[in-house]
């Protein structure tokens, strides 16, 4: 008998890219194992819920993919090569500092007919340099690989085909699973093809649980990987205890939890024989300092002795 997981792919069909991006996922994990480098798997942002075959509506949720695109650029700066599997228009690495309006205040237009050129403005020079370093020796050394989805659907069928290329690392692998992903679905027979018309009154629809990948994912897919997962809460009081019982049920290495409201200041690490926090300042705050930093340094510490522990 089939598991709710495997129900799930056997009834939606992966996105239309799909073929492309589990090449080049292949020729990105090949390439960099044969050189010994430890890889992180970041997952960030939101995934969708259609309402509709011919999408018009879906159900989404709040998150713009910060976390998980912040830590990325911690991760490469700790030596790791990352696959970066990312909500389509969420933040990404380096760009992240630079949205909108933003980037283009920093720009001078000078306008001489056929040669026209723009530059950077002086005082912005000192702000866009070192990202732009940075993004440059990661971008030649192609450290990077950047892999988006929408919907639930797209982000299962990219999930198990990352997991399938970095089977091969071992231990060298960490999966940072820090996309925030749709709890509840409308299974894809139930959809209607177009667009929902308000005229025909209020739709009822009804939605199912959407499978836990983190079991098939921790014992079948990637059974030697360093797992780490993140789970968010409004209520202080089931943080760590459901955290708890998410190490139980599947046997990961390491949970990562954050309230809502203090998520950007404040973390606990909840491993099967401890927990402790991780709390930024007012101060380090104001300094600029970002939660990532210490929270990529802790998993990097755990994860090198994760890799010492194994015999494998």
């Amino acid at each position: 008998m089939a598991s709710h997981w495997e129900e799930f792919y056997a009834t939606h069909l992966p996105p239309s890219d799909f073929e492309d991006n589990r090449t080049l996922l292949k020729e990105f994990c090949d390439r960099h194992n044969k050189c010994g480098q430890r890889i992180a798997l970041i997952t960030s942002g939101g995934t969708t819920v259609p309402l509709e075959h011919n999408t018009v509506r879906f159900v989404d949720n709040f998150s713009a993919g910060t976390r998980g695109a912040i830590s990325a650029e911690y991760f490469l700066e700790h030596g790791y090569v990352v696959i970066f599997l990312h909500r389509l228009k969420s933040l990404e690495p380096f760009t992240r500092y630079f949205s909108g309006q933003k980037f283009m205040d920093m720009l001078e237009l000078h306008d001489r007919g056929p040669n026209t050129t723009i530059t950077v403005k002086p005082d912005s020079v000192d702000v866009l340099a070192p990202i732009l370093a940075s993004y440059k020796a990661v971008q030649e050394g192609g450290r990077i690989l950047y892999v988006n989805f929408t919907t639930v659907s797209d982000y299962f069928w990219l999930l198990r085909a990352a997991c399938e290329c970095l089977a091969a690392y071992g231990p060298k692998a960490v999966l940072y699973l820090a996309a925030a992903v749709s709890d509840f679905y409308v299974p894809s027979n139930q959809l209607p093809t177009h667009k929902m018309q308000s005229g025909a009154g209020v739709p009822n629809i009804q939605l199912q649980l959407v499978p836990k990948l983190l079991a098939p994912l921790v014992s079948l897919w990637v059974p030697h990987a360093f797992v780490v997962s993140f789970k968010l809460e409004t209520d202080e009081t089931l943080l760590i205890s459901k955290a708890r019982d998410s190490l139980n049920k599947y046997k990961h290495k390491l949970v990562i939890g954050n309230i809502l409201q203090t998520r950007r200041s404040k973390v606990v690490f909840v491993t099967p024989d401890n927990s402790y926090e991780v709390v930024l300042s007012r101060e380090q705050m104001l300094n600029g300092m970002e939660i990532e930093d210490t929270i990529v340094s802790n998993v990097v510490l755990s994860h090198t002795d994760f890799i010492q522990s194994q015999k494998y």
